[in-house]
């Protein structure tokens, strides 16, 4: 009797244990989590449109700055003189354009009184023409000339963070060299690695609960933007590899599924800083997540 009893206890808790295995395993598939997931955004590489030696910088590594805020300045002088000197030859071009035009009115004036020929008209027609040409030149130049000064003043165009930085004064900037890295702070997003076997209950539109390594008190809701619809092959390498994400498998002797990039995007203003590279937990709630700060 009494070993019955025991048999009868060990295989309840081994059906209890069983369906407990199978609830989770259940909720695994439809309510799918993955611990490998990373903050990221988008970089804006800061680049001058001129060439020069640097002569004023106003910030300083990890500041956030505002669209609009002064980065660095390139020395202005050289290009000050060639606005002067394009500002000089669209006024002499202007007055070469009024000489003409000048000289047609009396030429159209000869002609008609038939005291000069078609070919000395044609020829004042010529002149002035071309120096119209000359005087458009002129105006296009001087804008160049003043964009390239505008441009000696290189200016954030997103609000974010600078990082990364280690500029001084006096470098000198080639045109289109990236010089700063500027994370723009209103591009953070998820990338969330999911097997390939649970994609198929991961759909855009699904809420999801985010939490970040080292704050597991404070999550934050998220929406999955979209699935990845390919990562980069180990074996027989496409063409351009490094547009696509490079996924590494953990144990190289077991069949693992692939892991795909799952995009989520953000619900509102998150408790903790988002830094591009923090580690995170996802996991597909389709409910929002209410933040416990007990300790």
């Amino acid at each position: 009797m009494k070993l019955s009893k025991n048999v009868i206890i060990t295989w309840s808790v081994v059906a209890v244990a069983s369906l407990a295995a199978l609830l989770l395993y259940w909720r695994y598939l439809e309510r799918p989590w993955t611990r490998d997931g990373q903050v990221q955004a988008n970089i804006v590489g800061i680049a001058p449109r001129v060439a020069g030696p640097i002569v004023n910088i106003p910030i300083k590594d990890n500041q956030a700055v505002k669209k609009g805020d002064l980065l660095f300045e390139i020395d202005p002088s050289t290009f000050q003189a060639a606005v002067d000197q394009a500002a000089a030859q669209l006024q002499q071009s202007e007055a070469t354009a009024l000489k003409n035009q000048q000289n047609l009115e009396r030429t159209n004036q000869l002609y008609a009184t038939k005291v000069v020929d078609a070919q000395t008209l044609q020829n004042a027609q010529d002149d002035y023409a071309g120096s119209v040409a000359d005087m458009n030149a002129a105006k296009a130049a001087l804008q160049t000339a003043q964009l390239n000064l505008q441009y000696t003043k290189v200016v954030s165009p997103v609000d974010g963070y600078l990082t990364n930085m280690n500029t001084s004064l006096g470098t000198y900037v080639n045109a289109g060299e990236q010089l700063l890295a500027l994370v723009d702070s209103s591009s953070f997003w998820i990338a969330a690695y999911f097997k390939e076997t649970q994609l198929k209950h991961i759909e855009p539109g699904d809420k999801v609960k985010i939490t970040l390594m080292g704050h597991p008190w404070e999550p934050f809701a998220g929406v999955v933007n979209s699935v990845g619809w390919g990562v980069f092959i180990q074996n027989g390498s496409p063409a351009f590899p490094q547009l696509l994400p490079e996924v590494y498998q953990t144990i190289d002797w077991v069949r693992l599924p692939q892991r795909f990039a799952v995009r989520v995007d953000v619900s509102g203003q998150p408790p903790i800083p988002l830094r591009i590279g923090q580690t995170v937990s996802v996991a597909i709630s389709n409910e929002a997540p209410e933040p416990d700060h007990k300790r």
